[in-house]
């Protein structure tokens, strides 16, 4: 007997799954339910029990997305790292990785087509943004930041993490080059 995963009721993440890979392979436009109910192999009204329509499966992307980038983000504050700069960076990196390697998927995370964000999406997005809040807090206690106003400084690192990440994705910039502005931007914000 055939046995297909969503039988035990995880549909709506199989769902996720052929969307993230749409959308890193064709884009945005290239989403839809039916074609995500052929790829899961169900009846095409099968989504609908998940995503009442094509913003929730949207929005449900963009959700999982700040979520996964927040899982990863929270590894690295809460790992090992000898200093205070070197978890600067490599959050500043794990940033830019994430949103070089799913550009679309982080545009959809950061653009307005998600208009009234439902909770779990404005709360997975605020998870993401506390990460960097505390990550900025504890260099702030601990003397580790050049003076500045913490929230702005926040604002300001997200700023130029999206930037770097832009100029690699659209390939006006190398990875290499995105490296060695990482590096910069981290020496101008984090004391020696």
């Amino acid at each position: 007997m055939s046995h297909r995963p969503f039988h035990h009721g995880n549909l709506r993440a199989v769902l996720l799954d052929h969307a993230e890979r749409t959308l890193r392979e064709g884009g945005i436009d290239a989403l839809s339910l039916r074609d995500l109910a052929r790829k899961a192999g169900v009846s095409h009204g099968a989504p609908r029990s998940h995503f009442v329509d094509r913003q929730s499966l949207l929005d449900a992307l963009a959700e999982r997305g700040f979520n996964r980038l927040a899982d990863e983000v929270e590894a690295v504050i809460d790992s090992d790292a000898a200093d205070y700069k070197q978890r600067f960076r490599a959050i500043a990196t794990t940033y830019v990785h994430f949103a070089v390697t799913d550009a679309a998927l982080l545009d959809l995370m950061f653009t307005g087509k998600n208009g009234n964000a439902p909770e779990g999406l404005r709360t997975a997005s605020e998870r993401l943004f506390s990460a960097f809040g505390d990550l900025i807090d504890r260099g702030a206690e601990a003397g580790e930041l050049k003076p500045q106003d913490p929230q702005r400084l926040q604002l300001l690192f997200a700023a130029v993490m999206q930037g770097i990440a832009a100029l690699v994705s659209t390939r006006r910039i190398t990875a290499e080059e995105g490296d060695s502005l990482i590096e910069d931007a981290v020496s101008l914000l984090v004391r020696d």
